[in-house]
């Protein structure tokens, strides 16, 4: 039988080697951090994923969760593991020190989240969330506040939501119904929230809902949202959980994956009043909100790579020990030696293109949280703001491209396994199913893409888009006469001669009132995009292997294939910079063709989907 794993070596290698993290120890921030602790962390994370959250995904996909009288009993498999998930301090890692976490950089949180993730996406949720509001109160709150909340829900013996969907404001958030009414220094919130991610459990002492509401005679649309903390329960005088706030679940979905993570339909004030407090200033809901979806928006990005990876890693085991058929040079002797089924040219196929979406999204989404991190600790303010620009391009980015990558690496998984792979005898299936939801949920990638072209490239004169260029213009002007990889880096010019053109056209359509247009193709635009930052980060991580691999060659690399296999044979190290040198290349050869399409349909003029009656 197959096992969860992660590629370890791969992760350090992107940490350090390609994104320089052991170099964050000069900012104070981060000054008592060294490699050796990044590296213990990674470590003791996989340990925890593989030993307590890899059993309990199983049991959780196939017990699910009990609905009694509004309350969700979670398995008693999911309390064992969630007490040792927090008692090894796993909710905050990033967290503020003062409050209890562990201050990590956002990169070493983002490589944990993801290897956990993969292990257990239904656990994984309910302290993402937590900890994504955790840093919205950490930010946007007093200090009171902070000193009554952050502890509790840092050490995850409470737990946070995000209250946004309405069953008539999904998308559209700016129709929401639900109220709030001032009570004096609070306001009483009256209305339904629905799909909220782990909105009613017994895992936690209380749950902190972040709810969006429209003050009474507050502006129509989004610019009359406000956001509340509205606790389960409230607190007496001594900070601890008290009086029932009147927050109750009506409901649980029963959905297609996640079947750990209770879905929940939130009813706010039907029994009585329910009180919560205005976070900053009134109608500002959706700038502070903003600050916890786009952090939830990487994670789902994570979803996909934790997932993606742990199917990968799953089918690879599975195709070298699955004997099925011959080599094919040896086709036509009925005597040939039977070998397993990675020896074939299709699967072969597979199993690399799997490796290579992987680290691309492992590249792309670490790449993002080192901005996040350089947004916060960089002292020189132009590049504290360059990082804040390109955080804000990627990050779409990261969730629409990471979610749908992610789930094409488990459809792939599934097909390497062939028939046993559509069975529940293997935990592949499991991986698409759970899988699905990260293109859905905290906003469709549909929506994604028009935040990406409508803020992001058109949007405050198309700042972020311009510091994306710039950044990958100065590349490609230094990387264009390299004498190993110049075919790959003149494959990537062409694909963001590409990109300008795109740009250009979308331009000339909205100046002439045509504005349909360019959103008929921003969902392509974000794959593009997406495709083609990833193939620039795969060939500058092909280009540090290929100065590594040179060093243990003893200076420079054999011509011959032959003797190249033979030093992959003899030292591990030369076989992983060698396989990193092969993602890129087929990455580039793959990928970049299907990017120049999506260009070409781009330019074309079509509006069919407009026109259709």
């Amino acid at each position: 039988m197959t096992e969860f794993a992660v590629d370890k070596r791969d992760i350090e290698f992107c940490l350090f080697e390609y994104l320089g993290l052991e170099d964050f120890s000069r900012y104070d921030r981060y000054k008592e951090f060294n490699r050796e602790l990044y590296q213990m962390v990674i470590d003791e994370s996989f340990k925890l994923a593989k030993e307590v959250m890899d059993p309990l995904n199983r049991i959780l996909d196939r017990e699910g969760l009990k609905y009694e009288n509004g309350k969700v009993i979670m398995p008693e498999a999911f309390h064992d593991a969630y007490r040792q998930f927090c008692e090894g301090g796993w909710t905050a890692p990033s967290g503020a020190q003062e409050y209890g976490g562990q201050g990590l950089p956002l990169m070493v949180n983002t490589a944990v989240t993801g290897i956990q993730g993969g292990a257990c996406m239904s656990m994984i949720m309910a302290p993402g969330l937590t900890r994504a509001a955790g840093h919205l109160i950490d930010t946007y709150c007093s200090k009171e506040i902070k000193d009554q909340y952050l502890e509790k829900l840092f050490s995850g013996k409470w737990t946070a939501t995000m209250c946004l969907t309405e069953a008539g404001a999904g998308s559209a958030v700016g129709d929401l119904k639900t109220k709030a009414i001032p009570d004096g220094e609070l306001y009483r919130i009256e209305g339904e929230k629905i799909f909220i991610t782990f909105g009613e459990h017994d895992a936690a002492d209380n749950i902190v809902h972040l709810v969006l509401a429209r003050i009474q005679g507050a502006p129509k649309g989004i610019k009359g949202v406000s956001l509340f903390l509205v606790p389960k329960y409230r607190l007496d005088a001594n900070g601890n959980p008290g009086e029932f706030n009147n927050v109750r679940c009506s409901r649980i979905e029963e959905k297609m994956g996640i079947h750990g993570s209770p879905t929940c339909t939130m009813v706010f004030g039907d029994g009585g009043p329910c009180l919560g407090m205005l976070i900053g200033e009134e109608n500002q809901g959706i700038k502070y909100m903003f600050q916890m979806m786009n952090e939830a928006r990487i994670g789902v990005g994570l979803q996909g790579l934790g997932l993606g990876e742990a199917a990968y890693q799953h089918a690879l085991q599975y195709a070298h020990e699955r004997i099925q058929g011959v080599d094919m040079k040896d086709m036509k002797n009925v005597d040939a030696p039977r070998v397993p089924i990675a020896r074939h040219p299709d699967v072969r196929r597979m199993l690399l293109e799997m490796k290579a979406l992987i680290e691309g999204m492992r590249a792309l989404l670490y790449s993002t949280a080192k901005y996040a991190d350089l947004s916060l600790v960089e002292p020189d303010e132009a590049k504290r703001k360059e990082a804040k620009l390109l955080l804000d391009f990627f990050t779409p980015i990261c969730k629409g491209w990471c979610s749908d990558k992610g789930f094409d690496v488990t459809v792939m998984a599934v097909q390497v396994f062939g028939g046993y792979g559509y069975t529940r005898e293997y935990p592949v299936e499991q991986y698409l199913r759970d899988a699905k939801i990260a293109s859905i949920y905290e906003g469709t990638n549909g929506i994604q893409a028009l935040d990406l072209l409508g803020r992001k490239v058109a949007g405050k004169g198309a700042a972020s888009f311009m510091t994306f260029m710039n950044k990958l213009n100065g590349w490609l002007d230094e990387s264009s006469s390299h004498p190993v990889f110049g075919d790959l880096v003149e494959k990537i010019a062409r694909s963001r001669d590409d990109l300008t053109q795109m740009v250009m056209t979308f331009q000339k359509k909205g100046a002439e009132g045509d504005f349909y247009y360019p959103l008929l193709y921003a969902t392509p635009f974000l794959e593009f995009c997406g495709t083609l930052s990833v193939a620039k980060m795969l060939t500058e991580m092909a280009m540090i292997s290929h100065e590594k691999l040179e060093k243990l060659a003893g200076g420079k690399l054999p011509a011959d294939k032959e003797e190249i296999k033979a030093l992959c044979e003899q030292n591990p190290e030369a076989k992983f910079y060698w396989g990193k040198i092969q993602s890129a290349r087929y990455f580039v050869d793959r990928y970049l063709p299907q990017a120049h399409a999506i260009c070409e349909s781009a330019l074309s003029g079509n509006t069919s989907p407009m026109d259709v009656l």
